[in-house]
């Protein structure tokens, strides 16, 4: 299969080959690869980690504090270092570069979300390749979750957001093994998953990471949000000679996940990305059928319970009463609302609320089932 438009995610141990400074001949020859295929009329964008280690490198002097400020600081430091090497890097080529820094508060909201969209399908049409980030200066997970916490995740993030054909997460592995090949020897490289599921999870999570704030599980998470929006994703290793080239053009190379469904809209896509829920709906087995199945709305005779405090117009997840993850979508009704009209039949909301705003607690029209 040939890919068209490519997010390729560079990780940490990556681009530092596991030391306190970045390997700038492994930066030129990726340069180079994406580049060649500028040429050829694909559309990259870079997702590129780097900048805390780039920071460590220009400060090692310092003393080394493990407190988020300090990594702060080392971010602050090193995201102008691993920027303009990207630019030395790219000017050779004479391909412009730009940078965009993201947070998860960011984009939670549709404005900032659409914001973000416009701007790198803007740059592609241009011909700019942009060289994307969080923003570690201003995101923080000490609040409530504002971090998107890791690049793959990220990178996943700006796949949906761009309607990329193919997700690259480039790491120091061959893909996903049946073991930690680091450790095993006869760990096998799983060239295709049709499926995540809990086995490709448990797999997962037997790798480490020195440097990088990921590992292989991150990965697999990326790769699940991806695939669900249409998009390919491919874990493959950074150094094997020519692999964005080869990938681009269908060579099997690394660990291949297949999307589960075709490409969304915009608007779903934003739904699906969990960056905006603002609250749970436990459904029971006949409205999981109805949703999965038949592809319907969701009615107030089908809720068990609503949790947490949102408002008409929110995203918010559904779960069957198992705990699994079904759909999630726009709701019709406050959740204070809800916890009034469920389990009742349509019919009886006027009555029960004294106000109506349609038949369905969320309709088909505005959600996603996964």
């Amino acid at each position: 299969m040939l890919y068209h438009r490519i997010v390729a995610k560079v990780g940490t141990n990556l681009l530092t080959s596991g030391a306190n400074h970045l390997d700038l001949p492994l930066m030129a020859n990726l340069a180079e690869q994406v580049a060649l295929l500028h040429r050829q009329g694909r559309e990259i964008i870079i997702v590129s980690s780097g900048a805390i280690a780039a920071g460590r490198e220009k400060l090692k002097g310092v003393p080394e504090s493990k407190n988020t400020p300090f990594k702060q600081i080392l971010a602050s430091v090193g995201q102008g270092h691993l920027i303009h090497t990207y630019e030395q890097l790219f000017s050779q080529h004479d391909i412009t570069i730009a940078q965009a820094l993201l947070t998860k508060v960011d984009m939670s909201e549709r404005s900032g979300y659409l914001n973000a969209r416009n701007t790198l399908l803007a740059l592609i049409e241009l011909g700019v390749i942009c060289i994307v980030n969080e923003n570690d200066v201003v995101a923080t997970d000490e609040i409530g979750q504002l971090k998107f916490g890791d690049n793959d995740n990220l990178s996943a993030m700006v796949a949906n957001l761009v309607d990329a054909d193919l997700l690259v997460l480039l790491t120091d592995t061959g893909g996903l093994y049946t073991a930690d090949p680091h450790y095993n020897p006869e760990a096998q490289l799983i060239r295709r998953v049709d499926e995540i599921d809990a086995e490709i999870e448990n797999l997962a999570r037997d790798t480490t990471n020195r440097y990088g704030t990921g590992g292989m599980i991150t990965k697999i998470e990326a790769a699940k949000l991806a695939i669900s929006s249409g998009v390919s994703v491919i874990i493959a290793n950074g150094r094997e000679p020519d692999v964005l080239v080869r990938i681009s053009r269908g060579e099997e190379i690394g660990t291949l996940f297949l999307p589960r469904q075709s490409k969304m809209e915009s608007k779903k896509r934003w739904m699906l990305s969990g960056l905006a829920s603002k609250g749970k709906i436990v459904v029971d087995k006949g409205a999981m059928l109805a949703l999965k199945e038949q592809n319907k709305s969701l009615l107030p005779a089908g809720v068990l319970s609503a949790e947490g405090d949102f408002q008409r117009g929110d995203i918010v997840d559904i779960f069957d009463k198992r705990g699994k993850h079904v759909a999630c979508g726009i709701s019709n009704y406050d959740s204070s609302d809800i916890l009034v009209i469920e389990g009742a039949h349509s019919d009886k909301i006027l009555a029960l609320l004294g106000h109506e705003y349609g038949d369905e607690v969320i309709h088909r029209n505005n959600m996603v089932v996964l």
